[in-house]
C-alpha cells in the first residue's frame, strides 16, 4: 500500500510538546534559590529579627532574609490561621500550612475540553477529507486512489483464467518482458506502451489483467476510469500524474484501469461536448503520460472497456494503446475449460459432465458460468442433497434464463389455456421447421417478471452466421405464439408483446442492413450505430439517415410485409397441425411442463420435413 505521509497531523505530536513545556517548568522552578520552610520556622525568624522584607497573598507568604539561609536569601511558606498558630505554640508544634492540589481539576476545566475540541475537529476533518478525496484532506484530494497488488496479493495466475487462450497467448510475452526485458528487447524490439483489453461484461478482462500482474510477480496497480473524475477541476489530471509517478518509482510496474470509457470517451462529440470538461483535462494528462514514459523502463498500462467504440481516437493510435486484445465469449471448449475451473469449489455427482452442461450455455460469458456453477450448487443445498447433479444444472440454466418460477401466481382458467396454447404454438412451429434449434421445455409455469409461460430452445452448436432462411424460420417460431391464438380463440392477446418487438428488429434488420428484401435491394439503409452518450438516447439527437422520405416509407411498407408473410406463413403451419396442437395443449395443461421426450412423443419426430408432410 502507499506509505504513510509523514507530514500528516497526529494528535500525539500536541501531548508530547504540551509535557515537555511542563516539564521545562518543573525543572526551571526547582532550580530557583527560594527557601520553602514551615510557617512555625517563618514566626520564629519574624521573632529573631531576620526577615527583610514579605510579600503576603491569601495562601503564600513570600519574602527575603537579612541572612541566607542554607544560601537561600528568598524563602515562601504557606500561611495558616493565626488563632490555630498560637494555639499550636504552646504546646511546643512545629507546624506549617498544607494547599489542597487542584492539578486535576485544572486539567478537567482547561485542558479537557481543548482536547475534546481539537478531537471533534479531526473527526469532522477525516469525514470531510474521505468525502472530497481521501484520508489526508485538501491536501491530498489529487492524490491517487489506485490499490496496489503484489504477486501474493493478486492471487490470480494463468491457471486461474481458462477458455480465452488466444488472449492469454497475446499477454504472455508481456510476462516475458517484465520478467527479463534485457533479454525481451536485444533485437531493438520494444513492448507495447498500453494494451487494451476488449470484450463483452462478463468475460473476464479484469482477471486477466491480474494474471498477468501475478505471473510476474511485480507490483499491480490497480483503479477504475471513473475514480479520477471528481467535483473539483483539475484533480482528475492530478491523480493521473500521481498514479504514473508511483507506478515509475516502484517499476517494473502494471497500471490497469479498468472501465477505460469512462475516462477516455471521445472528446467534443454531440451538442452538450464542452471545450473545457474535466473528463477532457483528465484524459489530456493521460494522454501526455502515456507519451512521457519508456516502456523498455518496465512500466506496461492495461486498460479494460466494453465500449471500444467510444474511446477517443488519440488514445488508440499508435504509440500509445499499440495493441488491442479481444476478450471474447467463450465456444464451447472454452465453456468446458471454464467450467472445470469452477467445478473444483463443488462437490458434484457423477452424472455432471462439463461436456452436457456446456452444450445448455451457449452465448453465457465466463461471469454467467460462474453463476451458473453457484446457483446449481446452491439448489443441491436447498434440497438437502450431498452433490450436485445434472438435473440442478438444468434447473439453474432455466432459473438464469427463465427466471425464478412462481407458483403462487394463479391464472384463471381462462388465460392458463389462452398460455398453454401460446407456448405449444412456439413448440409446434419450432419442431416443425427445419434449422430451428430444438424445444427442450414447454411450461405454463410463470417466472420470472412478466412471463407467464415459456418455450426454451437449446442450440445444439455455436452458430456466427445466418441466413435469410433461418431468419425467416426465426420469424415464424417467435409468431407462432400469436397465430396459435388467432387459430384457436379468433383474437390476440396482449402476451405476444415481446415476440412481435423482437420479430420487428429481425424484419427490420434484414431490409434495412442485411441486405435481404428484391424490392429495396443490396443496400445498407442504416448503420450499426451505438450513442457515445450514456444511457437511452437523448430526442434532441437526430438518428443518423442516409435515405429521403420516399425509401423511409418503402422501408416500413418492406418491414410490415415481411412480418405479415411469416405470421401468414406461421398460421398455415399450425391450421395444418390443428389435431397436434390441440392434443399438446391439452396434454400441457394437464402436467403443466413437458420436457423434450414428452413432446417427441406428441409432435412426433417432424424435424427437416416440410411442413406438409409433417402432419
Amino acid at each position: 500500500m502507499t506509505p504513510k505521509d509523514p507530514r500528516a497531523f497526529h494528535v500525539s505530536y500536541w501531548v508530547a510538546a504540551f509535557l515537555g513545556i511542563m516539564l521545562v517548568q518543573y525543572v526551571y522552578v526547582g532550580t530557583q534559590k527560594i527557601a520553602n520552610i514551615p510557617y512555625s520556622q517563618f514566626e520564629q525568624l519574624l521573632r529573631d529579627g531576620k526577615v527583610a522584607e514579605i510579600g503576603v497573598s491569601d495562601r503564600f507568604i513570600q519574602g527575603k532574609l537579612k541572612e541566607p539561609l542554607d544560601g537561600k536569601s528568598v524563602f515562601v511558606t504557606t500561611r495558616v490561621d493565626p488563632q490555630f498558630a498560637e494555639e499550636l505554640q504552646k504546646y511546643n508544634v512545629r507546624y506549617t500550612g498544607q494547599v489542597e492540589s487542584t492539578l486535576v481539576r485544572d486539567i478537567l476545566s482547561w485542558i479537557l475540553p481543548v482536547l475534546i475540541f481539537f478531537g471533534i475537529w479531526a473527526y469532522l476533518g477525516r469525514r470531510m477529507a474521505k468525502s472530497l478525496g481521501g484520508p489526508g484532506g485538501l491536501m491530498t484530494i489529487g492524490k491517487s486512489k489506485a490499490k496496489v497488488y503484489v504477486e501474493s496479493d493478486t492471487g490470480v495466475t494463468f491457471a486461474d483464467v481458462a477458455g480465452i487462450d488466444e488472449a492469454k497467448d497475446e499477454l504472455r510475452e508481456i510476462v516475458e518482458f517484465l520478467k527479463n526485458p534485457e533479454q525481451y528487447g536485444r533485437l531493438g524490439g520494444r513492448m507495447p506502451k498500453g494494451v487494451l483489453l476488449v470484450g463483452p461484461p462478463g468475460t473476464g478482462k479484469t482477471l486477466l489483467a491480474k494474471a498477468v500482474a501475478g505471473e510476474a510477480g511485480v507490483p499491480f496497480f490497480s483503479i477504475s476510469g471513473s475514480e479520477f473524475v471528481e467535483m473539483f477541476v483539475g484533480v482528475g489530471a492530478a491523480r493521473v500524474r500521481d498514479l504514473f509517478e508511483q507506478a515509475r518509482q516502484r517499476a517494473p510496474a502494471i497500471i490497469f484501469i479498468d472501465e477505460l470509457d469512462a475516462l477516455g470517451r471521445a472528446r467534443g462529440f454531440g451538442p452538450y461536448a464542452g471545450g473545457h470538461d474535466e473528463k477532457e483535462q483528465t484524459l489530456n494528462q493521460l494522454l501526455v503520460e502515456l507519451d512521457g514514459f519508456d516502456s523498455r523502463a518496465g512500466l506496461v498500462l492495461l486498460g479494460a472497456t466494453n465500449r471500444p467504440e467510444i474511446l477517443d481516437p488519440a488514445l488508440l493510435r499508435a504509440g500509445r494503446f499499440d495493441r488491442q486484445v479481444l476478450v471474447d465469449r467463450p465456444d464451447k471448449r472454452g465453456r468446458v475449460q471454464i467450467l472445470k475451473v469452477h467445478f473444483r469449489k463443488v462437490t458434484l455427482a457423477p452424472d455432471v459432465d462439463a461436456q452436457k452442461v456446456a452444450a445448455l450455455t451457449p452465448g453465457f460469458t465466463g461471469a454467467d458460468l460462474a453463476n451458473l456453477v453457484n446457483e446449481s450448487a446452491l439448489l443441491a443445498t436447498r434440497r438437502g442433497a450431498d452433490a450436485v447433479t445434472m438435473n440442478d444444472f438444468n434447473d439453474a440454466v432455466e432459473r438464469i434464463v427463465a427466471g425464478l418460477e412462481k407458483r403462487n401466481r394463479l391464472l384463471n382458467p381462462r388465460e392458463r389455456e389462452v398460455v398453454a396454447y401460446h407456448e405449444m404454438g412456439h413448440a409446434l412451429v419450432a419442431m416443425t421447421l427445419p434449422g430451428t434449434d430444438p424445444v427442450h421445455k414447454v411450461s405454463i409455469i410463470p417466472r420470472g417478471i412478466g412471463a407467464l409461460g415459456y418455450t426454451i430452445q437449446r442450440p445444439t452448436e455455436d452458430r456466427f452466421l445466418m441466413t435469410q432462411e433461418e431468419l425467416e424460420n426465426k420469424m415464424a417460431v417467435l409468431l407462432g405464439g400469436r397465430a396459435a391464438e388467432l387459430i384457436v380463440f379468433e383474437h390476440y392477446s396482449t402476451g405476444a408483446a415481446d415476440d412481435i418487438r423482437r420479430v420487428t428488429d429481425i424484419a427490420r434488420s434484414m431490409v434495412t442492413r442485411y441486405g435481404m428484401s428484391t424490392r429495396l435491394g443490396s443496400v445498407a439503409y442504416e448503420r450499426e450505430t451505438r450513442s457515445i452518450l450514456p444511457g437511452p438516447e437523448l430526442p434532441s439527437v437526430p438518428r443518423e439517415r442516409d435515405f429521403g422520405e420516399e425509401t423511409g416509407n418503402a422501408i416500413d411498407e418492406e418491414v410490415k410485409a415481411v412480418v405479415d408473410a411469416s405470421l401468414k406463413r406461421t398460421i398455415a403451419i399450425l391450421q395444418e397441425r390443428r389435431d397436434i396442437l390441440e392434443r399438446a395443449a391439452q396434454r400441457l395443461l394437464d402436467r403443466e411442463t413437458l420436457d423434450e421426450q414428452d413432446l417427441n412423443e406428441l409432435v412426433g419426430s417432424a424435424r427437416g420435413l416440410k411442413p406438409e408432410a409433417a402432419e
